[in-house]
C-alpha cells in the first residue's frame, strides 16, 4: 500500500495548509461538526517503489486517476479497517513529500474477475482498458498476497475506492 513513510513535521505543514483550503477549520473540529478533520489523515504513496508511486501521483495531480484497489486480504492482514466513504488520506511522492489531500467517495468489494470496466478507466493506468488493469493488477497481487501467505484467484476480494481530490499541492519549480 505504502511505498516511503513520510516525515511526520512535514505532513503536518502540508496537512495545516490543505485544512484551510479544503474548508476544514480548527473550530470545526472543536464544535464536532467535522470529525473527519479532528486528526491528521494517513499519508501514503501507491505503488510498490518510488517511481511507480510518482508516476501514479502525476495522474492523480492531472486529474486522470480518481480511483485505485486493493486486496481485501491485504487489510485484514495488516489489521486495518477498510477505507469508508467521507475517509480523507494525504497521497505523497516515491520520497514521502506529501503533495495532495483526497477524499474517498465509494469504497465496494468485489471478486478480481467482476471489477467493471468503469473502475479500470478510473485508476488511469496504461490504456485505462479492463484488460490492462487486469495484467498489472494481476501481477501486483500476486506479489503482495504471497507475502502473507495467500494465493491469487479470479475471485481474490478486491477492495475498489473511488476518491477526489481536495488539495493539490503545487510542485516549485
Amino acid at each position: 500500500m505504502d511505498t516511503t513513510p513520510p516525515e511526520d513535521e512535514t505532513v503536518e505543514r502540508f496537512w495545516a495548509q490543505a485544512r484551510k483550503v479544503a474548508g476544514f477549520t480548527r473550530l470545526d473540529v472543536v464544535v464536532g461538526e467535522n470529525e473527519v478533520a479532528a486528526l491528521t489523515p494517513p499519508a501514503w504513496s501507491f505503488g510498490t517503489d518510488a517511481e511507480e508511486a510518482d508516476e501514479l501521483l502525476a495522474l492523480v495531480v492531472a486529474g486522470v486517476k480518481t480511483a485505485t484497489s486493493s486486496a481485501r486480504w491485504e487489510w485484514e492482514a495488516e489489521g486495518e479497517e477498510l477505507p469508508r466513504p467521507g475517509d480523507l488520506s494525504i497521497i505523497c511522492d516515491g520520497a514521502g513529500e506529501p503533495h495532495v489531500l483526497t477524499r474517498t467517495t465509494a469504497v465496494d468489494v468485489v471478486p478480481f474477475d467482476q471489477v467493471p470496466a468503469e473502475h479500470a478507466a478510473a485508476e488511469g493506468e496504461g490504456d485505462r482498458s479492463l484488460e490492462h488493469w487486469r495484467q498489472v493488477h494481476e501481477r501486483y497481487l500476486r506479489h503482495v498476497l504471497g507475502g502473507y501467505g495467500r494465493e491469487f484467484t479470479p475471485e481474490t476480494p478486491v477492495v475498489l475506492e473511488r476518491f477526489a481530490v481536495l488539495y493539490p499541492r503545487r510542485r516549485r519549480r
